[in-house]
């Protein structure tokens, strides 16, 4: 493929599905349709020798049903800090292009979207800690998110659950926990209390680095 590129960092996603979320396991989603927030950390990155590194991002999408049915629509969120270089660069990579078909979770969502609204280039304030399953996302008059880990409900202590995906095309690994969060942009979401889930993202334009 003409255009070589590689992402590492770390992703955080809160979706409308109970925890555990069985579109992981293709499964039916746990109300027949999917709502999503999803943000990113790039810890290293580059696009051909465009480095991304330190870069951060964020996608609201929604789909009427089934995400293997389609008819999604889909808002692409730019670090505002990124060179128009860097802007390209990475929109490239979120959208799915100049990467094998279906090899990455971003190939396969632009696959099923029917609506893709302009891309914005905002400030993005992202945390994620994997390991404590914690993440906080806010960008001003657009979304705010946050994650936290699952509590057991007999002890109310924190409880640790884990997805291993051996041939997954977004993470081999990911930590499972709570998120809640609304969006006022061009797709309003709002989830409380449901499926969260933080990963090590690391991707080039053949697919999930193991």
């Amino acid at each position: 493929m003409a255009d070589q590129w590689m992402i590492k960092g770390r992703e955080y996603g809160n979706c409308n599905c109970d925890q555990g979320c069985p579109c992981q396991f293709n499964a039916p989603s746990t109300h027949g349709h999917c709502q999503a927030v999803v943000a990113g950390i790039i810890d290293e990155g580059h696009f051909g020798d465009c480095d991304i590194a330190g870069l951060h991002w964020a996608l609201i999408a929604k789909w009427p049903g089934e995400i293997a049915e389609g008819n999604g629509e889909i808002e692409t969120v730019i670090d505002d800090r990124a060179s128009t270089a860097q802007r390209d660069a990475l929109g490239k990579i979120l959208k799915g292009e100049s990467t094998a078909p279906g090899a990455t979770i971003f190939s396969v969502l632009s696959s099923t979207m029917s609506t893709v609204h302009d891309t914005l280039y905002r400030p993005i304030d992202v945390s994620i800690d994997i390991d404590a399953r914690r993440a906080n996302l806010t960008i001003a008059g657009l979304v705010e998110s946050t994650g936290t880990p699952m509590k057991n409900p007999f002890t109310g202590e924190n409880s640790r659950a884990q997805i291993h995906l051996p041939n997954g095309f977004e993470y081999t690994y990911a930590e499972i926990g709570v998120g809640t969060s609304k969006a006022n942009g061009s797709i309003p979401i709002e989830l409380s209390g449901t499926h969260g889930q933080f990963c090590v993202l690391h991707m080039n334009q053949d697919g999930v680095i193991r």
